[in-house]
């Protein structure tokens, strides 16, 4: 089959098209034709060699994908074949806290990613997807949903009425946006660009908040809420960004650390998480329970991702740098038929 491989760190050109042996399925796994795959900033990192963590190559990267099912092992009860499943991101956290998370079972490094015609899944480390996604839109999912889904409700309880500042427009951002909608939250976004904030507003944001024009956002959100601030916040700017999350929370507010696309430099004074008694965590994506209640809500709300554009799978080296030189609305994403 094919696949394309990560060579050797320091570059996107170092991603190579190469010829593997077929996989042949175990105990308890499946092997599933991929339909598409979708990246996440931490593919860029991990291909320019700049990610916190270097993993063993050559590599297959993506943990994002979607397919189906064509062959199943012995012992495999949750699938059959023909399902159209997504893997995991972690292959051994199925529920409960992220104690229970083993840290070297992560897709896409350091086990092999979906960037192939096919892969091997342990079937604890998959769900089926929602039936009215697309192949395109399902394989969107793993990271940036589940990540997002974890933060505001298995974490999060979030509540009707409460508010949302989501930072930014890419893949976890937006979900976050639609999520909170569903939920009957309201939602304040910002953003760099007035065009991306409207298209927000029609996603169901109420608010927005062009940071670029006014560089003391937070002062802003707490404007638009009359001084309270955000109940939940969807950070992912890192340590430059939030110092004025902090500022932008309400008393009791939960901010949710999810990246650092504005650097990892910054300084933080911890009285300021004290005074407004905040809760400040990291979201390492989600278990599967998440995966699977996020799915069944997508399916009763009919939520659609937000695809900022697809590539044919061949093309991944274009999808790469795309991610890493713009600031896409929404998720990036390989179709694997084409």
């Amino acid at each position: 089959m094919k696949a394309i491989e990560l060579q050797s760190p320091g570059g996107i050109d170092n991603l190579k098209m190469v010829e593997r042996p077929m996989p042949e399925p175990g105990r308890q796994e499946m092997i599933i034709r991929v339909k598409a795959t979708a990246l996440n900033y931490r593919d860029v990192e991990i291909a320019r060699g700049s990610y916190h963590t270097t993993f063993p190559l050559p590599l297959v990267p993506l943990s994002d994908g979607v397919g189906e099912v064509v062959a199943v092992g012995p012992e495999v009860s949750r699938f059959k074949v023909g399902d159209q499943v997504c893997g995991t991101f972690w292959q051994r956290w199925v529920g409960g806290s992220f104690a229970m998370a083993e840290p070297s079972y992560q897709r896409g490094g350091p086990i092999d990613g979906l960037l192939s015609e096919f892969a091997r899944l342990d079937e604890q480390a998959a769900v089926i997807v929602p039936a009215h996604l697309s192949d395109v839109e399902a394989a969107t999912l793993p990271c940036a949903a589940v990540t997002a889904w974890h933060a505001l409700f298995t974490e999060g309880n979030l509540k009707p009425g409460e508010t949302v500042l989501s930072l930014g427009t890419g893949g976890v951002s937006l979900f976050a946006v639609q999520f909170a909608r569903a939920a009957g939250a309201r939602i304040i976004v910002t953003s760099g660009s007035d065009e991306k904030l409207a298209r927000a507003k029609e996603l169901g944001a109420h608010d927005g908040v062009n940071y670029r024009d006014t560089t003391d956002w937070s002062s802003a959100v707490l404007a638009l809420t009359d001084g309270r601030g955000a109940d939940h916040i969807i950070e992912v700017g890192g340590p430059q960004s939030f110092a004025q999350s902090l500022k932008a929370s309400a008393r009791g507010a939960q901010i949710n650390v999810i990246g650092y696309l504005g650097g990892s430099e910054g300084a933080i004074n911890p009285l300021d998480i004290f005074r407004r008694q905040v809760k400040a965590r990291g979201i390492p994506v989600g278990s599967r329970e998440s995966f699977e209640a996020m799915n069944r809500a997508l399916a009763v709300n009919r939520l659609r991702p937000v695809i900022d554009r697809v590539f044919p799978w061949a093309e991944a080296k274009e999808a790469f740098r795309h991610l890493e030189r713009g600031s896409p609305f929404g998720k990036v994403v390989l179709d694997h038929t084409k």
